[in-house]
């Protein structure tokens, strides 16, 4: 017995304390029992050693959970409901199959839909079938699928069906079957199925433009309470960030923080081109420019800060040439540098009518030119790491720009639908 138990002590010392003090209780024929008293001993002495084997233990590490990224796209499927059977000795008409809807929600994201059904698949209900106590048989309720802000239903053959632009918003993606009547010999009709892919778009005041590492988490999380990640590499941002700009008149202003830019975006290089469909519901565009320019790696050439904004100019007019037609605001960043007034000098003779702009587009590579004009309608230079009054008054001129643009813009809108009206 003392050898069996000896085994399980750790260690040699630990042993030898156990049999000494176990020797004592027990008596040297073996054959006495132990006492109530001399069980509590063993106990304690047991339970202390499991006490130090315990500190002794590795502690386990903790499994990090990662969070999934940003999602703007999500394939589903959908069918809708199936016609109830008529009646065809009454003329009974089966009720209708139910809809599948998308509804707008403000308090949703992609991946909430993902939670809500992991196989993707929706189904609406069947409609009632026609009999003898009621001959119109009820149609099925829709089902309601609810979505973030900005989506838009694209079917397989890339159509889009319907976009979601205002909570409580509604569009039909998959309509339900007729109920069987005498039209089509009261026979149910099945319900529209296919898959659709929900494209989201950011639905944001203003839309930041960049290359990498010119400072747009920086600015975001200087004008807003967002806490986007910051680094000194390229490519910090990997997903979309939005912050929100309060005012002391309680205005709230939204900021749509994209990933860095290439060049070659618009032709799927880099990671940005992923994103430029965001830009496309903003209604003013931030260009976040660095001073002292930008090289993406010693392999890739250094481009100056006018360069910069060609070339940025020119990938959002070869993505979409309508993204250039919406107002926009040049922030020269880290000018807290040194020789950056010249520079900011240097860009605001260039942009200061049209005239010097084609003059200089005139010296540039052939395939840099872009085919508008570019205009600014402010050039503010900032720092936003160590110049709060910089950013400070940005956020004054984006708040004018915007309410002077969209004022403007819901007036022409307001014209043209009274002009129409009055046809």
């Amino acid at each position: 017995m003392l050898h069996s138990v000896a085994d399980t002590i750790p260690t040699l010392e630990m042993a030898l304390v156990f049999t000494a003090r176990l020797s004592k209780l027990v008596l040297s024929n073996g054959r006495q029992p132990i006492c109530g008293r001399q069980n509590q001993v063993l106990c304690s002495y047991f339970s202390s050693l499991n006490n130090n084997d315990d500190d002794d233990e590795v502690p386990v590490k903790k499994q990090r959970r990662f969070r999934a990224g940003f999602q703007d796209s999500l394939r589903i499927h959908v069918k809708a409901g199936t016609g109830g059977q008529g009646l065809p000795s009454k003329g009974g008409i089966g009720g209708r199959g139910g809809d599948v809807v998308i509804v707008g929600s403000k308090s949703i994201a992609l991946h909430d839909v993902v939670k809500r059904e992991p196989s993707k698949r929706y189904t609406a209900e069947t409609g009632s079938d026609s009999r003898l106590f009621c001959l119109y048989a009820e149609n099925a309720k829709p089902l309601e699928i609810p979505v973030p802000l900005g989506i838009s239903a694209v079917s397989e053959d890339g159509k889009i069906i319907g976009e979601i632009n205002k909570a409580k918003e509604k569009v039909v993606v998959a309509r339900g079957g007729a109920g069987g009547c005498a039209a089509n010999g009261f026979s149910a009709q099945r319900g529209q199925a296919h898959s659709i892919t929900l494209d989201l778009k950011l639905i944001a005041d203003v839309g930041f433009v960049g290359f990498p590492n010119a400072g747009k988490s920086t600015l975001l999380k200087a004008m807003s309470k967002a806490n986007p990640k910051i680094a000194s590499y390229p490519f910090t941002t990997v997903k979309p960030n939005i912050g929100v700009v309060e005012f002391e008149d309680f205005r709230r202003i939204s900021l749509a923080d994209l990933p860095g830019l290439v060049e070659g975006a618009h032709a799927n290089i880099g990671m940005g081109h992923k994103f430029l469909k965001h830009v496309e519901r903003t209604q003013l565009l931030l260009f976040i420019v660095d001073l002292h320019g930008f090289q993406l790696s010693p392999k890739h050439p250094k481009r100056t800060a006018l360069e910069t904004i060609i070339l940025l100019y020119k990938e959002l007019e070869l993505y979409d040439a309508d993204l250039i037609q919406k107002p926009a605001v040049l922030a020269l960043n880290k000018c807290d540098l040194p020789n950056s007034y010249e520079v900011i000098q240097q860009i605001k003779s260039t942009f200061s009518n049209s005239e010097t702009v084609m003059k200089y587009i005139e010296s540039l590579p052939a395939d840099w030119a872009p085919n508008s004009v570019i205009n600014f309608d402010k050039i503010v230079p900032i720092s936003a790491a160590k110049d709060p009054n910089s950013v400070r008054q940005l956020k004054n001129i984006i708040r004018q720009q915007l309410d002077v643009n969209v004022n403007y813009s819901e007036y022409l809108q307001e014209k043209s639908n009274h002009f129409v009206s009055s046809k």
